[in-house]
């Protein structure tokens, strides 16, 4: 994977928090503050040593502000440095309190908005995508390198400036206390950014170890939980629990090894700096000694030292410490640039019903990488025919009715609905017109009310009903505790099987497409049961284009046409005859 800059990576983000820029000057606006509270925290004390315990006047600003009768005594001078402290103090906890309310609203509505924009991005990207990378990694940038917006924007941008700032401000302040103490100081700045440079690169590239071995393992965790009956059946407990522990074992020692480059780079960044600070203070007790300096005046340096190094050393361990994010954000740059194999032509037609009639015209298919699914399949299919699909396990039928959904397009030939391609059709007008109904039915871990009304979520409990008694399901659902608002569970499990398929038909019978592809829809439920779907999907077909894919017969004996696939090819396509053949 290509790298790109920090900057670059700072450029985009900030595009996307464009709509909470105000904020983003907010935070800022209450960071800059912290400089002048800054300036003034060590005031305090310079003017207990200096005007409290010693003769020297206020300082000039303070004192025309002070009455004639505080200034001109020591308990004068000492009251106002203790006002001045508590004053200080006080602001400085408001505009703490006030930057963390602020950071905390910005920060949650930025990384809110990243992930939304990527999950949206995700449900579009095309299966072939999916079936390359899986769905956990894309759910791992999802959740996990997402918050790298708020890292970069509003704890890293906003403080990096705010340290230079607050950088050039002591080193003026300083400078005219004492310029050469200041210049010394100064000179540890290319020191810094020779260390930072040489580490931030290794950095980077050990977060990227880190970060594509956690979204292996969560992976691998995510696929023994769905799997698990599976595990358990043959036993493989111990198998899938000594995979985990190798890929979090892998994780350890990549983490052990960006922990060592920090502690070296962090090492360096404290040398540099005590080195320079050694300097300062063997400078600083000379120039007391040749009384260019005041004791007073030297605790006041060496505090605004303290906040000189203490931005430096924070921009140095932030270029290192937002690797991690810098890596993160171009994970999730990666997938919001991820082309769809099957794109949206800018010019894409509407459709509001389609009449039904399919044509393949010399279609041809293969996955990414791999063989050639389809070969030059030809057929045609009327407006309201019941196409039969057969053929053994692997021949193409499951693809040929992707195909037909634009899951996936031809890689040669091409499917017509209604005479235009499907490539001329607005992807989700084109969808809207097939209801599926899966050899596996997918419900989702909510009632079986919503899962019916998923096709269209603002029906009726009345069309509800409707369309669960046309599935042959209303009964069943009816002798439920709760009924229609039974929770299904995970994956529709609390339910068997033909209850779920059932429910499956009835979300078909409420989104009423003139097309439907019933994909082996009764080989996992027994005989008495998988009459009764039958039934249902007599009923369903009425009026529709259908595509039935299935390895029983019983399941196609109400097919007009069949079409037989062998390896991805058509070997026979026409009207269906009793006994099942097909010519």
């Amino acid at each position: 994977m290509r790298r790109h800059s920090d900057l670059w990576i700072c450029r985009r983000l900030l595009m996307h928090a464009r709509p909470f820029w105000p904020h983003i000057a907010g935070i800022f606006v209450l960071s800059l503050l912290g400089t002048p509270l800054a300036l003034l925290t060590p005031l305090p004390l310079a003017i207990v040593v200096d005007s409290a315990l010693g003769s020297k006047p206020l300082p000039p600003a303070l004192a025309a502000l002070t009455p004639v009768s505080l200034a001109g005594s020591p308990a004068g001078r000492l009251l106002v440095a203790i006002a001045l402290l508590v004053l200080v103090t006080l602001l400085t906890q408001l505009r703490g309190a006030a930057s963390a309310l602020l950071e905390t609203y910005t920060s949650e509505q930025l990384v809110l908005g990243f992930r939304t924009e990527l999950f949206q991005r995700v449900q579009r990207l095309s299966f072939g995508y999916h079936d390359r990378t899986g769905t956990t990694d894309a759910l791992y940038r999802i959740q996990y390198d997402a918050p790298a917006i708020r890292w970069v924007t509003v704890e890293g941008v906003i403080p990096f400036v705010s340290a230079v700032l607050t950088i050039a401000a002591m080193t003026y302040v300083t400078a005219r206390l004492d310029w050469p103490i200041a210049g010394i100081a100064i000179l540890v700045v290319p020191v810094l950014f020779l260390i930072t440079q040489i580490f931030r690169q290794r950095i980077r590239r050990e977060w990227a170890k880190v970060k594509a071995i956690e979204s292996s393992t969560m992976s691998g965790v995510q696929e023994t939980l769905s799997s698990l009956r599976v595990v358990r059946a043959f036993g493989q407990e111990g198998r899938e629990h000594d995979r985990f522990r190798l890929r979090s074992e892998q994780g350890l020692r990549t983490q052990m090894r960006l922990q060592i480059i920090n502690s070296i780079f962090g090492t360096l960044i404290g040398l540099a700096t005590v080195a320079s600070t050694a300097a300062v203070f063997y400078i600083g007790v000379r120039h007391i000694q040749s009384d260019r300096l005041t004791l007073g005046s030297l605790l006041l340096i060496t505090n605004y030292l303290g906040q000189l190094y203490s931005p430096m050393t924070a921009i140095s361990k932030k270029i290192a410490d937002l690797q991690a994010s810098f890596e993160s954000a171009e994970r999730t740059f990666t997938l919001l640039d991820q082309q769809s194999d099957v794109p949206e032509k800018a010019d894409a037609r509407p459709i509001d019903r389609a009449v039904g009639t399919i044509a393949f015209e010399n279609v041809g298919f293969e996955y990414a990488g791999g063989p050639e699914v389809l070969h030059g399949i030809s057929f045609e299919v009327a407006a309201g025919d019941r196409v039969g699909i057969i053929g053994a396990t692997g021949a193409g039928k499951t693809t040929l009715v992707s195909l037909l959904m634009r899951f996936y397009d031809p890689r040669r030939g091409r499917i017509l609905l209604d005479g235009t391609d499907l490539r001329d059709f607005r992807l989700a007008d084109l969808r809207s017109q097939f209801a599926i109904v899966l050899q596996e039915p997918v419900l989702f871990s909510t009632t079986i009310a919503e899962n019916i009304a998923y096709a269209q979520p603002a029906a009726s409990s009345e069309q509800i009903v409707r369309a669960a008694r046309l599935a042959n399901a209303h009964d069943f659902i009816s002798r439920l505790p709760q009924g229609y608002a039974t929770q299904v569970g995970e994956r529709g499990m609390a339910l068997s099987g033909g209850e779920r398929q059932r429910i499956a038909l009835a979300r078909a019978f409420l989104k009423d497409a003139p097309l439907l592809i019933l994909d082996e829809p009764t080989s996992s439920v027994d005989v008495a049961t998988e009459a009764v779907i039958v039934d249902a999907m007599d009923t369903l077909m009425k009026g529709r284009t259908t595509f039935v894919i299935a390895h029983r017969y019983s399941a196609l004996r109400n097919c007009n046409v069949r079409v037989s696939l062998q390896n991805g090819r058509l070997v026979a396509a026409g009207a269906a005859l009793a006994g099942g053949a097909a010519v």
